[in-house]
């Protein structure tokens, strides 16, 4: 078997760990409806956590980690608006509105006024 190979398979069987872990989270919290809720939440959370902690150690679970923490550096890159500049924004936008509004409404009156004219 060559390396690849290994950790594809190696791979598979984290993430099929992962799944067992999160069906015995679902199934142990139903099984164990007698004891506190308090006490089931934790025990599916912390399940979870170590479900979530095998996906991370695959391939895909690194790569989407990498992802996360790419976008998070990006966020902070952004350049985000003044209050001074969204205020002069949202005038924009209120007034374009308005202006359309009433371009519309005044261009519906017109072709109701025509069609009435027309039918009778």
């Amino acid at each position: 078997m060559n390396k690849e190979s290994t950790s594809k398979t190696l791979d598979n069987l984290k993430w099929l760990l992962a799944i067992l872990v999160f069906a015995a989270a679902v199934v142990g919290n139903s099984y164990f409806v007698e004891i506190a809720f308090l006490y089931r939440v934790l025990g599916v959370l912390s399940l979870f956590i170590v479900g979530l902690g095998l996906i991370a150690l695959t391939n895909f679970g690194s790569n989407s980690i990498k992802l996360m923490k790419e976008s998070r550096t990006e966020i902070r890159k952004v350049v985000w608006p003044t209050r001074m500049e969204t205020t002069q924004t949202f005038m924009i936008v209120f007034g374009a509105i308005v202006i359309l509004c009433l371009f519309f409404w005044g261009l519906e009156s017109l072709l109701s006024f025509l069609t009435k004219l027309v039918l009778g």
